[in-house]
């Protein structure tokens, strides 16, 4: 099995040792990179039958956009606002290690069969969530996951005040 694959199943398996590997690895960025767009091509496909073709393009583009924003957010938030004694992070670690968090993204794929668009996105909502907490935790050397899941959630709730003002200004409204 390829690095590459190996890597991402580990990262949906939730496995800490993975979310440190690729924390401590620069060269893992387009692999990160790769898993962010590929989860997006699946979640794509998986609604198709609502977006169309266009909708994998803007996906894609979306999704990279909001992991670059994101990662910025949670490495403000997590190594300004609420850090740990031992917290030392980068932004680029959080970039790696939220990357490989969308792994479970993946299976957004079978979104595509009639009856399980909304199971599907449910569960690897959930499944995602839980993979960015454990990423998270560890790219900023928390003891606390609770402290992890406070990061996460004040970052998403700016993200989406920040996503809904680029709505509001470029016409999505």
């Amino acid at each position: 099995m390829s690095q590459f694959t190996d890597r991402m199943i580990r990262a949906a398996k939730l496995d800490v040792n993975l979310y440190e590997e690729v924390e401590a690895d620069p060269g893992s960025m387009k692999q990160a990179m790769s898993v962010v767009i590929l989860s997006s091509i699946a979640a794509g496909i998986g609604s198709i039958g609502n977006t169309g073709i266009g909708g994998i393009i803007m996906g894609i583009i979306t999704a990279l956009a909001g992991w670059f924003i994101w990662a910025y957010i949670t490495y403000f938030i997590g190594t300004r606002l609420l850090p740990e004694p031992q917290t030392k992070a980068d932004h680029g670690e959080l970039l790696r290690t939220i990357g490989f968090s969308s792994s479970p993204g993946i299976l957004r794929v079978f979104g595509i069969v009639p009856g399980l668009f909304v199971v599907v996105n449910f569960v690897t909502g959930i499944w995602m969530l839980a993979s960015m907490v454990v990423a998270v935790r560890q790219a900023l050397d928390y003891k606390s996951t609770m402290r992890s899941v406070g990061v996460c959630l004040i970052g998403w709730v700016i993200l989406a005040i920040i996503s809904a003002l680029m709505m509001v200004i470029f016409g999505g409204y």
